[in-house]
Order: structure tokens, then sequence, then C-alpha cells
């Protein structure tokens, strides 16, 4: 039996499990984008009419990364607080679906970044996409915790973090003095924040679904945890993840409406020089994983072009990590 015709059969009987009566199951598609997870689309026909769903699993074989039922734990809350995410399911074990994942609906819309920071039919969302995501930052940031199975930090999330790439920088047998020095840099420019709360992880352009009006889901809550909020603002704002398009925010907007958007909606300022540390430790995390990537294929332990091409990348984080610490 084929991958696509286990999974079928697996997936008819989760969700005819789940609504309590056979249900068909059709259509079924694997969809581009993700590499620590896979994402299928199919049909469901429930005896009520079709619609589009979405699973999202883990590579079955792999080692899982992060407890599945977290990241739907989260969704939930989230949209609780009013954050726009698709709406999750039903959440299986790997003896239902192969590996651990969850079902959640399928939203419409845009996720490729260069299409939404170029593309006329997305003008309108570009004007209005950095408050928005202020204000979503803020929904995310006011999410409780209690009841989730999220580790709190034993110190500082800015000393964790320093300490981590340190470690993991010096592992690589590698010199690379722009990130040396961007360490450095941090380690003397400790941000006093002391606010822990719900951070995504990964809040950047091609994690959203974007329609004409704006942004209609965040997606990849796989890193979610327990940090400093200032993190996501930087790692939206991080040169990166702006994809050649002209805005510091994503791309598509400007700092001042997203910090605006987030105080109004937080009711607490943003800390310019917390959210610039984050942003200078953003690259560094990024420059770091890019050679990480490529060491995955160098070494063989996973054979890709994907992983190759992201290690040609690390100059270009070296770059902007030397322009945020000259100023």
């Amino acid at each position: 039996m084929g991958v696509i015709d286990e999974l079928h059969e697996r997936l008819t009987t989760l969700c005819s499990n789940r609504r309590g009566h056979p249900v068909g199951v059709s259509d079924l598609t694997r969809l581009s984008g993700g590499a620590s997870r896979e994402t299928w689309l199919f049909t469901l026909d429930d005896g009520e009419g079709e619609r589009n769903l979405v699973l999202r699993r883990d590579p079955p074989g792999a080692p899982a990364q992060s407890d599945r039922s977290i990241e739907a734990d989260v969704l939930r809350r989230a949209a609780e607080a009013g954050v726009p995410v698709p709406t999750v399911l039903w959440t299986a074990g790997a003896d239902e679906l192969g590996s651990p994942g969850f079902v959640m609906e399928h939203v419409a819309g845009e996720t490729i970044a260069r299409r939404i920071l170029r593309e006329d039919d997305y003008a309108k969302a570009r004007a209005v996409m950095a408050a928005q995501c202020g204000d979503i930052l803020a929904r995310i940031h006011a999410i409780p915790a209690e009841g989730l199975t999220l580790t709190p930090p034993d110190r500082k999330p800015t000393e964790t973090v320093l300490e981590q790439y340190k470690g993991l920088l010096d592992s690589l047998g590698e010199p690379h003095p722009a990130f040396e020095l961007a360490l450095r840099w941090l380690e003397r420019r400790l941000p006093p924040s002391e606010r822990v709360t719900i951070v995504h992880g990964d809040f950047r352009n091609g994690n959203f679904i974007v329609g004409e009006e704006g942004v209609r889901a965040v997606l990849d809550w796989e890193l979610v945890h327990l940090g400093d909020p200032w993190e996501d603002l930087a790692w939206l704002c991080t040169r990166s993840w702006r994809f050649g398009g002209p805005g510091e925010v994503g791309g598509f907007g400007e700092r001042e409406d997203l910090y605006t958007a987030y105080a109004t909606s937080s009711g607490i300022p943003v800390d310019r020089d917390a959210v610039q540390w984050w942003e200078t430790m953003s690259n560094v995390k990024w420059g770091v994983m890019t050679i990480v990537q490529a060491f995955t294929h160098l070494w063989g332990h996973v054979r890709s072009v994907e992983l190759a091409a992201i290690g040609r990348r690390t100059v270009e984080t070296e770059h902007d990590v030397l322009e945020l610490i000259r100023t």
C-alpha cells in the first residue's frame, strides 16, 4: 500500500470515528512548504455536505520535535483570545495517523510571501498588515498559559537564548567572526525585560494566510513557547523575512504601525531597545540555523538541495548582524 493510500485509509477511519458514522474522504493532496511537518489538504463528506480540511502531522518514522497536542491546545486558546487561526477539530496519535497530528478547518488565502508582497490583489492588505500584526501579537501574548504543558524558562529568556546559541556556534567548529562579535555585543547589552508570555516563535510573513483584506490566519505554531514577547516582534522585522519587500515589518509595513497597534491592543508600550536586541539575536539565530541546515546536507544526514541552498544564506545574516550592531 502506497503512502497516500495508507493515509487515506487512516483519515477515513479517524474522521468516521470522530463523526460517529461513516464518512467519505477524497482529493487527498500533500501541500508544499514546511520542512518539519507534513501538511495535507483533503475533502470530507460527512453526509451534511463537503468541506475542505487540513491535516498536520509529523513525518512518519521521524522523531517528534514537540507534542502535537500542545500545538493544538494553544491553537484553541488562541482562537478564544481572538487570534485568527484555523479551527482545530481533532487530534490523533501515531496509532491512528501513523504519526502524531491534528485535523483543522481549511482557511482560503495566500501564503507565499513573494505574491503577498508584489501582486496587486494584495495591495490593500499590505497597507494594513503591520497594524493587524501588532494587534494579533498583543492577543497572542495575552493568552493564558495556565494548564498548558509548556516549560517555563528557568532564567531570563534573553540569557537562555544567548547561552544556547553561543554553545551551538562553538559546537560547529567553524569560524564566524560576525556572529562571535554579535554575541559579545548582545551579552553586554542584555535588556531588562522581565515579561514572560506565550510566544509564537515563528511569527512572520510566509506563516500567514492572507486575503485581500489582510491576515486571515496565523499558521505554524510548532515553535510556541514561554518567553520574552519582544522576540515575536523582532522576528517579524528580521530582514530575512522581508523577502525583498521594502517594509521593515515583514516586507509589507512600517514599525510605527506595528508598535502603535501593539501598544493600543495590549496597553503596554513597545520596548524598542529590547526589540532591537532581539532582532540582532534573531539574525544570529537564523544565521546559525542556516549553517546547521547546510551541515545536515553535507554530513549526509539528509541529502537536500534546499538545505544546501539555505546554507548559502549565512553570509546574508552575517551582513545584517554587522549592520545592526554598528548602530
